[in-house]
């Protein structure tokens, strides 16, 4: 079988990286210049699926599940397994019950259990929530390796490449994101907004989600004291700048969440479209050679390994009754 995978986003990557390891021909062609574009660049790169279970269906949460042993698989020396930290300022601690209400698979931490979690925090925050079998990566990492992997397993990309000829391939993935939301593609645009800070008065080892009544905020470490502070949610397919009000909303809950970041250095401000179905939850479709895996929302790197495994699958069995059919 020889597939073409449209889209160099991590939804079109790993499924890329899921055929190649199986064998099959895989090209891949990527309308912009470098693999990663669009929201893929821009995410927080937390694999929470227990967190995520707050709004999301049990689909996500068992898919999630699967996605942080693959990463590991896959990118060992990127994935760091440290659990996700869940707190809320004093005048919000209803904010905590509600959560975990709502999720799984967690321990409530008082003021002296946080402190030795994440010192930074000392002092800070009466109650919390720790979920212990999460995890976290750096995304743009993350998609410089698969990509490294990828020409190891001797996969041949087409960048500048948006109309790239589907001739000759048995079947096509359609893995282009944001582009695919036209009119009868059920997709809708949800726009996300994200700041890279730096500070060294901070150190976290882990995310740390930040419970408001009107947003949510996560603050995932990088490397050299770099934040990665996300993200708003916002019905919308008009791309541009971050809003100067998501802006300060941001920067707002960092200093709440601690007063250090008001003295950080802000590295970088970024937007992006992350395509949705109604229900927003990932899904592939598709008959005869033309597939879709789309509709990531904010589930990009907690789905689209367990995503393109299914798929990978579904394809080599698929080959195998072909060929014994014939």
């Amino acid at each position: 079988m020889r597939i073409l995978i449209k889209g160099a986003g991590v939804t079109g990557l790993t499924a890329a990286y899921a055929l190649a390891r199986r064998g099959l021909q895989v090209e891949v062609s990527e309308r912009c210049a470098l693999p990663g574009p669009g929201a893929s660049h821009c995410a927080g790169g937390m694999l929470a699926p227990w967190c995520e279970g707050e709004t999301a269906p049990d689909r996500v949460v068992e898919a999630g599940k699967l996605s942080i042993d693959w990463w590991t698989d896959v990118l060992p020396h990127l994935v760091r397994r440290n659990g996700t930290l869940v707190v809320a300022p004093a005048r919000d601690t209803q904010e905590l019950e509600r959560f975990a209400n709502r999720t799984s698979h967690f321990k409530w931490l008082g003021e002296d259990e946080i402190a030795r979690l994440e010192p930074a925090l000392s002092g800070r925050f009466r109650r919390g929530l720790f979920f212990p079998g999460e995890a976290h990566l750096d995304p743009r990492s993350a998609l410089a390796g698969l990509y490294e992997k990828l020409l190891e397993h001797g996969v041949t990309f087409h960048f500048n490449a948006p109309e790239h000829p589907e001739a000759g391939f048995s079947k096509v993935v359609d893995c282009t994101g944001k582009t695919a939301i036209r009119s009868g593609s059920g997709l809708r645009g949800v726009r996300g907004e994200m700041l890279h800070l730096r500070t060294p008065d901070i150190r976290l080892s882990r995310p740390v989600r930040l419970l408001h009544p009107r947003f949510p905020l996560y603050v995932v470490p990088q490397s050299n004291r770099r934040f990665m502070v996300g993200a708003t949610m916002i019905e919308s397919e008009n791309e541009g700048a971050i809003s100067a009000r998501s802006l300060m909303e941001l920067l707002n809950a960092a200093y709440a969440l601690h007063p250090a970041f008001g003295e950080a250095e802000v590295l970088e401000t970024a937007s992006g479209i992350r395509p949705a179905y109604a229900d927003n939850i990932p899904a592939a479709h598709g008959t005869g050679k033309h597939i879709s895996i789309n509709g990531m929302y904010r589930h990009g790197y907690l789905m689209a390994p367990a995503l393109a495994e299914e798929l990978a699958e579904w394809l080599v069995q698929s080959h195998h009754a072909l060929e014994a059919a014939q």
